[in-house]
C-alpha cells in the first residue's frame, strides 16, 4: 500500500483556524486523475492541490487543483498555500519567488518576509458579458434596489471566471442567500460558474471592502477566501474607476458570514492600459500527515 505526504494550511488567515483551508499533497505525479478527484472529495475543502514532483519544470512546479466536484485551471488560495508548502517543506533554503505551473499558465508567488505576506501576480484580466440585474437579484434572493446600478454585473477572469456583483451596503451582502435552482439556470449561459458580491461597507473600519463568493457548481456553497475572484474584483475596480484611482491598495474581508474570517490584500495598477494585479495574504500551517493509497 502506497502513501502520500500532505500538509494542511489556512490561507488568507488572521491566525490559526481562520482563512481558507487547503490540503496540499506532495510527490503526486503518479496519482491517477480519478484518485486525485476522490481525495479532494474526501477532504472536502473548497480546493485540494497536488504537487506533481520535487523538481521544477519549465521554470516552475507542476501543480493541479481539484474542488470536491472537478479540476480547475487556477485558483487563488491554493496558489499561496501550495507555494508556502514548497517554500517551507521542499526547498533547502528559502527563495524569494516560486513559480507554479497550472493549466491556466504560470503564476508567480513572492514572499514578503518582513510582513509574512505571500503575493501572487495574476494573469491579465478578460472582461466578459454583462448580465441583467433582474435575474441576478433573484439568484441572490435580494431586492433589485440592493444592487449598485452605477456599476455593471459582469463576468471577469484572470484564469478562472467569476460574476462580479456590486452591492450598496453590508446589509445587502448579509442578506444574500443563493437560490440554487435559479443559480444553476443562470450559469447555463455563462462562462463563469462562481458569483462574488462586494460592498465598500465593512465590519472593520481599517478594511476597504467586504465580499462573499458562491460556487455551488464546484461543490463550494460559499468560499471563506477566494484569491482568484478577488484578483478579478481588483481588475473590475480599476476598469470602472470604482475608487477614482489608477492604483489601489486594499484590505478585503471575507468569510465573516460563515465564521471563517479571512483577510486578503489587493494591489493593482493601470499601467498604460495594462492591469497589473497582485493578491496577497498570510498562511498558517495547521497539520501534516500521511494519506494511504489503495
Amino acid at each position: 500500500m502506497g502513501k502520500l505526504h500532505y500538509s494542511i494550511v489556512d490561507v488568507f488567515s488572521q491566525g490559526k483556524y481562520t482563512g481558507n483551508q487547503l490540503a496540499v499533497f506532495k510527490r503526486a505525479g503518479n496519482l491517477p486523475d480519478s484518485e486525485m478527484q476522490q481525495i479532494a472529495k474526501e477532504v472536502n475543502y473548497s480546493e485540494t492541490t497536488f504537487i506533481l514532483s520535487d523538481t521544477e519544470k519549465d521554470g516552475g512546479y507542476d501543480v493541479r487543483i481539484f474542488t470536491p466536484n472537478e479540476e480547475v485551471p487556477f485558483a487563488g488560495h491554493p496558489t499561496l498555500g501550495t507555494a508556502f508548502v514548497i517554500q517551507k517543506e521542499m526547498l533547502e533554503k528559502p527563495s524569494e519567488k516560486i513559480v507554479l505551473n497550472y493549466k491556466a499558465g504560470q503564476i508567480s508567488v513572492t514572499f514578503d518576509q518582513q510582513e509574512e505576506i505571500l503575493w501572487m501576480k495574476q494573469n491579465q484580466p478578460t472582461f466578459g458579458r454583462i448580465l441583467e440585474v433582474d435575474p441576478v437579484s433573484k439568484v441572490l434572493n435580494i431586492a433589485k434596489q440592493y444592487i449598485d446600478d452605477r456599476f455593471p454585473i459582469q463576468e471577469v477572469s484572470t484564469g478562472l471566471p467569476v460574476i462580479i456583483v456590486p452591492l450598496k451596503s453590508l446589509e445587502a451582502v448579509r442578506k444574500v442567500k443563493i437560490d440554487k435552482t435559479k443559480y444553476f439556470k443562470l450559469i447555463e449561459k455563462t462562462d463563469a460558474k462562481a458569483i462574488m458580491v462586494f460592498t465598500s461597507e465593512t465590519y472593520h473600519p481599517e478594511n476597504h471592502l467586504n465580499v462573499r463568493d458562491f460556487a455551488e457548481y464546484y461543490g463550494i456553497p460559499e468560499d471563506a477566501a477566494t484569491g482568484s475572484s478577488n484578483g478579478c474584483l481588483a481588475a473590475y475596480l480599476l476598469n470602472y474607476n470604482y475608487f477614482g484611482k489608477k492604483e489601489i491598495s486594499l484590505r478585503v474581508e471575507q468569510g465573516y458570514e460563515m465564521n471563517r474570517k479571512s483577510l486578503l490584500f489587493l494591489k493593482a495598477a493601470d499601467e498604460d492600459g495594462k492591469l497589473v494585479i497582485n493578491v496577497g495574504g498570510k498562511v498558517e500551517k495547521i497539520a501534516q500527515g500521511e494519506w494511504y493509497l489503495s
